[in-house]
């Protein structure tokens, strides 16, 4: 398995695959870029299908972070984690323990959080064996709620700078993915009076989204082809690519999940249709956005700064109708001077 000619791999720095025969861990932590501070980024724990896919997310990923975190002009690098395993059966105190003690062995180089599959009690659980976690209980604690108020702001960026108006108002939404970032996200855009159309592997939640926001249920796969202004991707990445772009009615892509575009083409090819795409890794900034907070914590602050992620988007969109590039081309290329000016 080739890890430097990995199509995914982007002068990272350091990748540390870890293993713990007593708890069962199994984990990839990869170090992208360490230019404007020490890496931070979540730990993702998923029943991955093989381990070339979980080597194909962590790189990814943490690309992901470094340009998220420059763009919402923290002093942090990227990185990310990710741990193999189902998070519903193969969690432990051992197991995070076990991941808490490697993530200690870097000595700093690299921060980690909550993300997908993990609670911020998971991560108490591992600050026990190291300091280099964030996101903590009784500081900065969930992001999700901060993930969510981004996305939400950068859905109304989206609007405004394609239709011109600042009103959510009947704007119809359709919301992959009903996790703890989903939800919240349904709540901002239900208050707006956007009408949700949603989809989630939870009933229950589904239920909740019916009950609370009067939100349509569909099925998994009939998210895509809505007749909707709007597909919000908060599940997993890569749901836009071949086989979902041409079943797509909405005119503008922008939600929370990580890694949106399947490949860098698929963002010409929502261009080509005339389909605005919010770069996922500035509109989904929110929640590293709290976290920076955390040292000396102020949820004011914090809520300021998000609510940077609205101009900052705007100004892609002008950027990317003068330049006649991808929103995704000028948000990479806006993260890479921001770079390489700290590194000059």
């Amino acid at each position: 398995m080739a890890l430097f000619s990995h199509p995914s791999f982007d002068h990272h720095e350091q990748i540390m695959f870890v293993h713990d025969e007593a708890s069962g861990l199994k984990a990839i932590i990869a170090v992208h870029d360490t230019t404007l501070g020490p890496a931070v980024g979540g730990c993702r724990m998923w029943p991955y299908e093989s381990e070339e896919d979980a080597i194909n997310d962590v790189l990814r990923l943490s690309r992901g972070m470094t340009y998220k975190n420059a763009l919402a002009g923290l002093d942090f690098g990227g990185g990310k984690s990710v741990i193999i395993g189902d998070p519903k059966s193969d969690k432990s105190e051992a197991l995070f323990r076990a991941f808490g003690r490697f993530v200690d062995s870097l000595g700093g180089r690299y921060y980690s959080a909550e993300d997908v599959g993990i609670t911020t009690a998971d991560i108490m659980i591992a600050h026990q064996e190291t300091p280099y976690m964030a996101g903590l209980e009784g500081k900065s604690g969930d992001p999700s709620p901060y993930t969510a108020l981004g996305t939400f702001l950068g859905i109304k960026a989206a609007v405004k700078h394609q239709r011109g108006i600042d009103s959510l108002e009947g704007i119809k939404v359709a919301v992959q993915g009903l996790g703890h970032v989903g939800f919240h996200l349904c709540r901002h855009l239900h208050e707006a009076g956007a009408k949700l159309v949603v989809c989630d592997l939870s009933e229950s939640q589904l239920e909740r989204a019916r009950t609370e926001f009067g939100a349509e249920v569909v099925e998994l796969d009939a998210i895509y082809r809505q007749d909707v202004d709007v597909y919000a991707p908060c599940a997993l990445g890569a749901t836009i690519n071949d086989n979902t772009i041409p079943q797509l009615k909405a005119t503008i892509v922008a939600g929370c999940a990580n890694n949106q575009l399947a490949e860098p083409r698929h963002g010409e090819i929502l261009k080509e249709k005339g389909i605005l795409y919010a770069p996922d890794y500035v509109i989904n900034a929110g929640g590293i956005i709290n976290v920076s907070f955390e040292r000396d914590y102020n949820p004011d602050k914090a809520e300021a700064k998000v609510r940077k992620i609205y101009d900052t988007l705007l100004d892609i969109f002008v950027e990317a109708d003068n330049s006649g590039k991808t929103t995704a081309v000028v948000a990479d290329e806006m993260a890479r001077a921001i770079i390489e000016g700290a590194k000059k």
